[in-house]
């Protein structure tokens, strides 16, 4: 008997071969083939370039594109209108505190239902750990965003109810468990909610949604689910709509069915719209054209033929934000008479100053806020901050400064000029500085203005700092500075806070205000009306307290001021607050003076009406001093500074280290 198995034989296939039939690869013809028996074109394979019409390229990766395609089966003209605006977001790309920024921003105050703050849920709870939901999407690679707001949102009275049974039918298209939390928010006339979804599926990997399912299909659930819950919109319901549409100055539905009807030629045909789907519509069609036609956005070239503009849409969107706009500002100025101007980020140099009468955000998916400011000048400007920007800096009645695309500054002028081969002395400036009559300026504040722009542009690697108080400055130092604010003004606009404390509370305090700085200026670009006219009046209250208190006196209108006035009154303020600290914790209060260092634990921050104040302890006692945003991620931290001239240089560690501020 013989092992040897002659019949035995494995089959190895080969890579299958193309031969012929102009290249087509042996995978494409067993998908024709497919196509045929099934009695049209394959869906599995669509040549390059000839997706379908509106369907986005790789639309039907991810979890969702089957449900996508039946999602709005029951759908019909009558049904609810939901909008659902998505963001998905790529966390390495967005910065660690993209997510934490968001969360906050759902949950400010004034979105509830009564004007209180926002409250996130979950599934199965009320009261969601926003904390706990942060930490476990840390290390996920990217998180959604969906703003689902229905139209008729205050008729579904319960949203939380409602965005509950719409995630669970979202669950079922994707196949998956979702981990989410959301918030409603009531401070719109259209009530609608943030949904945010972790990026991770119920097995721990990347959850992937399908280009086509985010487009429509998860609009098309909420709509089902929003006209089961209340019905479908009557004949009535649907008319009122689309004729409020017909004059609106804003991007609406019957634009949109004009876009979808225009030819090839971007014409618009008024047969077209006898259709029988388009017939309950056409009058309020051909009322919309001679509307844009009287808007300069359409024409009738021929009888009964229309074209539109190229640039329609985007002028329509552009006018629909003016509105927005305009509501707002007019809301946060509560029907004080304000000239309404927006503050265009492209006005070099421009500045205004002002107090805060509201802030908001303009687009709450991508976190984009925005400011009313009630300038000295007499007018309200709406201000559109740069991205990213938290708002809770900006507190209601602060003051801030706005400024436009960046300028030389005149430090940097000065700190070129004063420079002797490259070379800037403090000491010297000082000097000079003295030398110069400036009534009502301190010399030293004077010197720490400037000292502080450069160690700005030393964390910028425009300067370098050689020793205390000298610098080694570049040749094309102003340019350089204009070129480092040209960078950090990012949105073309830059806002400092002054003080945040309402000026009805500065004409009474102990410390150096910004109404002081006012008084010191002599009041200088200070409008006759509105907050401009306030403004004034809060100066001659803070000049009678000033009297009061020994730092002032007044000759009839005039006021003179002492000398060394807000040094006197940081003095004053520091003095108070540190027996209130030594008061609290039994701590000895360490006064820092000029060129001293001190160095300790950083603790806490202090908000003073002088500023902001950080608190070092050394274990036996503590120090005041100025405060830095570049060190508020050490605290807790152990961390020294060397107060100069009002000035304050930051370094880590309890030896003289790298300065980081």
């Amino acid at each position: 008997m013989t092992d040897r198995r002659d019949d035995d034989f494995r089959i190895r296939p080969s890579a299958p071969k193309n031969r012929g039939d102009r290249g087509r690869s042996f995978v494409s013809k067993v998908l024709r083939q497919a196509g045929k028996t099934s009695g049209g074109k394959s869906s599995l394979h669509r040549p390059a370039g000839k997706q379908k019409i509106g369907q986005r390229p790789r639309s039907r990766l991810g979890r969702g594109h089957t449900a996508a395609r039946f999602a709005g089966e029951k759908l019909t003209p009558f049904s609810r209108r939901v909008t659902v605006k998505t963001l998905l977001v790529n966390q390495r790309w967005a910065g660690a505190q993209s997510l934490a920024r968001h969360l906050r921003y759902i949950e400010r105050n004034g979105v509830g239902r009564d004007g209180e703050s926002g409250r996130a849920y979950g599934a199965l709870t009320d009261e969601a750990d926003l904390d706990a939901f942060k930490e476990r999407c840390q290390d996920d690679r990217h998180h959604f965003r969906f703003i689902v707001s229905p139209e008729d949102g205050a008729e579904l009275d319960d949203l939380r109810t409602y965005t509950r049974h719409l995630v669970g039918r979202i669950e079922a298209d994707l196949g998956t468990r979702l981990e989410w939390v959301a918030v409603d928010h009531w401070n719109t006339d259209n009530p609608h909610t943030h949904l945010i979804v972790r990026g991770r599926d119920d097995i721990g990997k990347d959850l992937i949604i399908a280009g086509d399912y985010i487009a429509d299909g998860l609009r098309h659930r909420a709509a089902e689910l929003a006209t089961e819950w209340l019905g479908p919109r009557s004949e009535r319901e649907i008319q009122q709509t689309l004729q409020r549409e017909v004059e609106q100055e804003r991007w609406t539905s019957l634009d949109r069915t004009l876009k979808r009807e225009a030819g090839d030629d971007g014409r618009v045909r008024i047969e077209q719209l006898n259709a029988p789907d388009l017939q309950r519509q056409r009058l309020l069609l051909i009322g919309r054209l001679q509307r844009l036609q009287r808007m300069e956005l359409a024409d009738e070239v021929q009888p009964g033929v229309w074209i539109i503009q190229a640039d329609a849409e985007k002028t329509l969107r552009a006018l629909g934000e003016r509105g927005d706009i305009i509501v707002a500002m007019q809301r946060a100025m509560s029907g004080k008479q304000r000239e309404l101007a927006v503050f265009q980020s492209g006005e070099d140099g421009r500045v205004i100053v002002g107090r805060v009468a509201d802030k908001g955000l303009a687009d709450e998916l991508n976190d984009r806020g925005y400011l009313i400011v009630d300038g000295t000048d007499g007018k309200a400007h709406y201000v559109a901050l740069p991205p990213r920007t938290e708002l809770e800096q900006y507190p209601t009645g602060a003051v801030v400064e706005v400024k436009g695309a960046a300028d030389v500054r005149a430090a940097d002028r000065n700190i070129a000029a004063l420079a002797v081969d490259g070379v800037y002395r403090a000491d010297h400036h000082l000097a000079v500085a003295q030398g110069q009559a400036m009534p009502g300026r301190d010399p030293r504040e004077v010197v720490a203005a400037h000292v502080r722009r450069l160690e700005a542009l030393r964390r910028a690697g425009v300067v370098e700092r050689m020793a205390e108080g000298v610098w080694r400055v570049p040749g094309d130092l102003a340019e350089r500075g204009r070129q480092y604010d040209a960078q950090r003004l990012s949105g073309g606009v830059a806002v400092e806070l002054k003080s945040h404390l309402p000026i009805e509370r500065q004409t009474r305090m102990i410390g150096a205000t910004w109404l002081d700085q006012q008084l010191i200026g002599g009041g200088k670009g200070l409008g006759d009306a509105g907050f401009g006219a306030e403004v004034k009046d809060a100066l001659r209250q803070r000049a009678d307290f000033l009297t009061e208190q020994g730092l002032a006196e007044q000759h009839g209108q005039r006021v003179i001021l002492s000398r060394n006035l807000l040094a006197t009154l940081r003095g004053r303020e520091l003095e108070k607050a540190a027996k209130d600290i030594t008061a609290e914790t039994g701590l000895e209060h360490r006064p820092v003076a000029d060129g001293q260092r001190a160095a300790g634990i950083y603790r806490r921050s202090v908000m003073l009406a002088s500023g902001r104040y950080a608190m070092l302890d050394d274990g036996m006692g503590f120090s005041l001093v100025p405060w830095r945003p570049v060190i508020e991620q050490r605290l807790g931290q152990q961390i020294a500074a060397t107060v100069r001239g009002g000035g304050v240089s930051w370094e880590v560690g309890q030896q003289r280290g790298p300065a980081i501020g």
